[in-house]
């Protein structure tokens, strides 16, 4: 099958995710994607350069699959000679009708938000099928949209979110979590009975930094035994909750920053203890999963997608309510190695290529077959 996979942000997951996606696929691809950076202006825009890239190919696909990232609409009417008998599908790793905005946002305070909701509302009314990454977000994401239209004078046409409903259904992201076994054996972290915290998300607003280091102020005042590691993904500019941290948990941190490899980074994930989440927005959770194959206990909030990933009947002792995160994190200090970690990669490898590529496969032969 000949698939045509438009990508308007290729930066960061979604690169990865889409490139995986084609090196362990059996189907055939032409990738058609745009540098990840911007992406506000990749949203509005980006599909009129694919468009152009698109129309000077000979490529003759039988599906179309886009993400999130790009109109959709937009892309059709400009190829619609050549594409206007193709079925097609559209995943959504996020969306906008339901991401956390940032207060500093210019585009929050102008109140342009909407611009961007309405081109995924436009993008799932024109899809053929849609695919959401999980239950959580499809649930929000539906659930959201009588609101968003009803915000509009006249014919909001609210009939169309049970037909986006009926075209929508549940694909998990899948990743390379097997890479990360080259990390185990390389020792970045030598101190053999001092638990190590971790954070590996991105250095955002809607991951809760303040929440996740507030905890660890209290717990270093209490003079608990811990030091930190702090990965992930920073911004140009350092946000102020990573530079209050830096300088009052200094004692405490044994890494600060972006790792120079993947390997390294999977080193730390594999020194590591426990992993607070504290997160205000996971459509997924990828760096959660990463972490937990590596058998780093995980620190969940009982909200978010993390009851969908993690069955509460197995993982309920792992699970807090915002109140209780500072007490089960110190219980967690005290008595870590007494935890079977082997469940945590266990319940992650399910997400891991080798046991979704078949029926991403499958799914996305499907869309054809019942266009």
């Amino acid at each position: 099958m000949k698939i045509l996979f438009l990508e308007g942000f290729n930066g960061g997951s979604h690169n990865s995710w889409a490139c995986d996606l084609i090196k362990h696929s059996n189907h055939n691809f032409l990738y058609l994607s745009l540098p990840g950076k911007s992406w506000k202006w990749r949203m509005q825009g980006g599909a009129i350069s694919l468009a152009k890239e698109f129309m000077k190919t000979d490529f003759k696909p039988d599906l179309i699959f886009a993400t999130d990232m790009i109109d959709l609409s937009l892309f059709l009417s400009l190829t619609r000679k050549k594409t206007a008998a193709i079925p097609t599908a559209l995943y959504f790793h996020e969306n906008q009708l339901n991401y956390p905005w940032s207060p500093n946002d210019k585009n929050a305070k102008k109140g342009d938000i909407k611009n961007y909701s309405f081109i995924n509302y436009t993008s799932a009314l024109n899809a053929d099928k849609i695919f959401f990454n999980s239950n959580f977000h499809m649930n929000q994401f539906l659930g959201k949209l009588p609101d968003f239209l009803q915000q509009y004078p006249d014919f909001q046409e609210l009939e169309n979110v049970e037909k986006i409903k009926e075209k929508s259904s549940i694909l998990h992201i899948a990743m390379e979590l097997s890479l990360l076994e080259k990390g185990r054996d390389l020792k970045v972290y030598k101190e053999i009975d001092t638990p190590l915290i971790l954070w590996n998300h991105r250095w955002e607003h809607d991951k809760n930094p303040k929440d996740f280091f507030d905890v660890l102020y209290n717990l270093d005042k209490k003079k608990l035994n811990f030091k930190l590691a702090i990965l992930g993904e920073s911004p140009f500019v350092e946000p102020k909750e990573f530079v209050k941290a830096k300088k009052l948990l200094s004692h405490r941190i044994v890494q600060y920053g972006f790792a120079s490899s993947r390997d390294e980074y999977a080193a730390w994930l594999w020194a590591a203890d426990i992993l607070p989440v504290t997160s205000n927005h996971d459509f997924f959770g990828i760096s959660t999963m990463e972490a937990t194959y590596c058998e780093t206990i995980p620190l969940l909030p009982k909200r978010l997608t993390y009851p969908e990933l993690f069955d509460n009947k197995i993982f309920e002792s792992y699970f807090y309510n915002n109140e209780e995160i500072e007490q089960k994190l110190e219980s967690l200090l005290l008595n870590y190695k007494n935890v079977d970690r082997v469940i945590f990669k266990k319940n992650a490898e399910r997400f891991d290529w080798n046991f979704k590529i078949d029926f991403y496969d499958d799914v996305l032969e499907k869309v054809i077959t019942s266009f």
